[in-house]
């Protein structure tokens, strides 16, 4: 299909959309009309999709990853380890291990999963730099590139050592300047501010226990000069809001407002110590939070007040989190873990399978910043995920919508971007799938042998 062309994805089992009972027409990259029911298009079309074997949601976007960890899932040295005990057994083989070949097999490897559990627009908080890393950012925006995934390219940055008081190590630190200068760099050569941009670039500063506070301020007021966004971790764990306390003498929010980042270019990963006041203050702000459920779960780090939030006015998205946190790349498996343990935080009748659609798509594309993806509406972005119910496990299922959460939908069957097919037949145009499988396992082969 050519974006030019005028097509109408027809009759679909049913559509996350109001007024779409009979399909959705993309034209130019763009949704230009919903098909309601018993009704035609309003203009001739040049194709048809028979989507009447197909659910169909808005593209899922993802606030929140770390693509690199690929490498390292359920690795001996960090499992059953909470977050701190994890990063420290984890941070020495990555700083050793991760380089530029590796890098690229993971990117692409976890933009694969992604796209093919029905995400579109993906973020990947990339702060290891170790030598010889210097073209992190270039990579993966070639790799988004190849699969035709939109990207927020998010440069992050360890500068604080467990020697200088954090827990990031020595060969994976980088020195201020040069962060800054790579930060300046990437913003004019990537972030594209238009309608439809297919790359744009955040600036990340890990977490405030092993960045410093000059690199929070100084990156604050260059993406402010630059209109790009700015994404770190707080409030994760009890053991950080321990660590701000013992050496800044306050709470995560409290440091996060006196280095300039408390304002609506902001958006956070995790975000679950919180208490009352700083859940108003996050939301009076409208500073976004990236909520990542299954690494919460698998970490034990805690339950983010998602309601809190959204309720005091901070847009709320979903974040698969790093694929050895979580540990896998898939954002519809996201959806229903997001649904279940926000049901065990508050209760069934009030946290539905559209709250967890709402937060991986509208709330996400709010997180990044972006108002032309995250819904089927005329005027967005031609960014869908279609999905059959032809499973085994879909075998009896009442309401379309929520069988996708409730029975567990994690592939998708058609995945659009921009207008155009993306994943066709559940493999993404072009990939093949056990060559990536055969490379990226023998890339991670060597982070085994680092025990």
């Amino acid at each position: 299909m050519t974006t030019s062309e005028r097509t109408w994805l027809k009759d679909p089992i049913a559509v996350l959309a109001e007024g779409a009972e009979r399909g959705v027409v993309v034209e130019d990259g763009r949704i230009t009309e919903l098909v309601g029911k018993g009704a035609e298009p309003s203009h001739p079309v040049h194709k048809v999709f028979d989507a009447s074997r197909h659910v169909v949601t808005p593209g899922l976007v993802n606030t929140h990853h770390h693509m690199f960890q690929t490498l390292t899932r359920a690795h001996p040295a960090a499992i059953n380890k909470e977050l701190f005990p994890w990063l420290q057994a984890l941070f020495p083989i990555w700083a050793k291990n991760v380089n530029p070949d590796n890098l690229r097999l993971a990117t692409r490897l976890a933009l694969t999963e992604l796209l093919i559990s029905g995400c579109t627009t993906a973020s990947d908080h990339q702060y290891l730099f170790p030598p010889g890393l210097d073209a992190a950012m270039d990579i993966q925006a070639e790799e988004a590139g190849k699969l035709g995934v939109r990207m927020t390219l998010t440069r992050g940055a360890l500068n604080l050592t467990t020697e200088e008081g954090g827990n990031a190590d020595q060969g994976a630190v980088q020195d201020t300047d040069v962060i800054l200068a790579d930060c300046e760099r990437v913003i004019g050569r990537y972030h594209d501010r238009s309608e439809g941009a297919m790359l744009q670039v955040a600036l990340a500063p890990c977490a405030p226990f092993n960045v410093t506070k000059r690199l929070m301020v100084e990156t604050a007021a260059l993406a402010e000069r630059c209109g790009c966004r700015l994404h770190t971790h707080l409030g994760e764990t009890r053991d950080e809001n321990d660590y701000c306390m013992e050496h800044f003498g306050y709470r995560p929010v409290d440091y996060l407002e006196e280095c300039g980042w408390l304002n609506d270019r902001v958006w956070l990963a995790h975000g679950i110590h919180f208490n009352d006041e700083e859940v108003m203050r996050l939301g009076r702000h409208g500073v976004g939070v990236s909520h990542c459920p299954t690494s919460n779960m698998v970490l034990a780090s805690g339950q983010c007040r998602t309601k809190e939030l959204e309720a005091a006015g901070s847009p709320v998205g979903l974040g698969v989190d790093g694929s050895a946190s979580n540990d896998n790349s898939n954002l519809m498996e996201g959806v229903r873990h997001a649904l279940m343990i926000n049901r065990l935080t508050y209760n069934a009748e009030s946290v539905t399978h559209f709250d967890a659609f709402r937060w991986a798509t509208e709330g996400s594309a709010r997180c990044l910043g972006r108002d032309d993806i995250g819904a089927i509406a005329v005027g967005k972005q031609a960014d869908m995920a279609l999905y059959t119910l032809d499973e085994l496990r879909f075998s009896g299922a009442g309401d379309p919508l929520a069988a996708l959460v409730l029975c567990g939908a994690y592939k998708a069957d058609r995945v659009m971007v921009k207008g155009d097919w993306r994943v066709e037949d559940g493999v993404p145009v072009g990939m093949d799938l056990a060559k990536l499988r055969y490379e990226h396992g023998e890339a991670a082969k060597a982070f085994l042998e680092s025990l």
